[in-house]
């Protein structure tokens, strides 16, 4: 049963739902393409076919994941990440670069057609730049003006 937080936040919202032990590591590797059970549980070293099983319908269920069935004796699905899941790629990059700078050095973002290192910013529509980090907060939705520019 995933973990209720009870708060109105949507950081304690977003981790009901992706933040148990396996979600966003299934999430990682789903980024890559579909995958198949056992795929899954061969890439996710340590996790028990049951908790992997767990995890996958419970990600069905919120509509991060959809599963197809390639054959039906004996039933086998594969998995592929909904629109809804796969922005989380967004967060997952987040993570990853956090981890690359602060524990796991080794690595890093690169853009994979040029091999260079890529960075994780803040942009606003509205004035149409990038945002320091430190003017950024959760707040209350402002209420569209007439003269504000629309959303791209």
């Amino acid at each position: 049963m995933p973990k209720a937080y009870g708060q109105r936040c949507p950081v304690a919202k977003s981790l009901e739902v992706i933040g148990d032990r396996w979600t966003l590591l299934l999430v990682r590797d789903l980024l890559r393409g579909a995958r198949r059970f056992q795929d899954l549980q061969a890439s996710l070293a340590g996790i028990p076919p049951n908790i992997l099983s767990d995890r996958l319908k419970r990600m069905e269920e919120d509509d991060l994941v959809a599963r197809r069935f390639y054959s039906d004796h004996p039933p086998r699905a594969e998995y592929t990440l909904t629109a809804k899941g796969q922005e989380l790629g967004v967060v997952i990059g987040a993570l990853a670069d956090w981890g690359a700078r602060h524990l796991y050095r080794r690595v890093s973002l690169v853009h994979s057609e040029c091999g260079h290192p890529v960075e994780l910013k803040y942009f606003c529509r509205h004035c149409a730049g990038r945002v320091p980090g430190r003017t950024v907060s959760v707040g209350r939705r402002r209420a569209a003006s007439p003269r504000s520019k629309p959303a791209r």
